[in-house]
């Protein structure tokens, strides 16, 4: 009986909670265009791609991504995030190589083992136990 006297409210929150979200994913991906176009811009009025501008154009490309998946299933992919990450740090290794010391690339060259080591782990358990998603139909 409580409950029911509640389920108006309860309604108009997710209407608010799901407006909010909603809003924020239009504003990310905004973001990620407009950034994406100035990097584009950059590259144009510059001398040319570099090998940087191309892997900071491949870490808009898996936001971009992630945005869209988020928006069609509701749900935020880890692996994105992960792939996300492996991209940056590739690009931070490739761009400051010469930079920097052995330990600092022995450090991110394993940071980015680790992270493919977990997007392995993270498909084999979605494989071998199913997603989320199975579990709702």
């Amino acid at each position: 009986m409580i409950k029911d006297n509640f389920a108006p409210v309860k309604k108009l929150g997710i209407l608010f909670a799901e407006t909010f979200q909603l809003l924020l994913l239009f504003v990310a991906g905004f973001g990620i265009l407009w950034a994406a176009t100035a990097e584009i811009i950059h590259v144009v009025v510059d001398t040319g791609p570099k090998l940087k501008d191309i892997l900071m154009l491949f870490i808009f490309i898996e936001m971009g991504a992630m945005v869209a998946i988020y928006f069609k299933t509701n749900k935020l992919s880890v692996r994105f995030l992960v792939y996300i990450a492996i991209t940056a740090l590739t690009r931070l290794l490739v761009v400051d190589l010469k930079a920097m010391d052995n330990p600092t690339i022995l450090t991110i060259t394993g940071a980015i083992v680790m992270l493919t080591v977990a997007v392995l782990i993270l498909r084999f358990c979605t494989h071998r136990f199913g997603s989320d998603n199975e579990e709702e139909d």
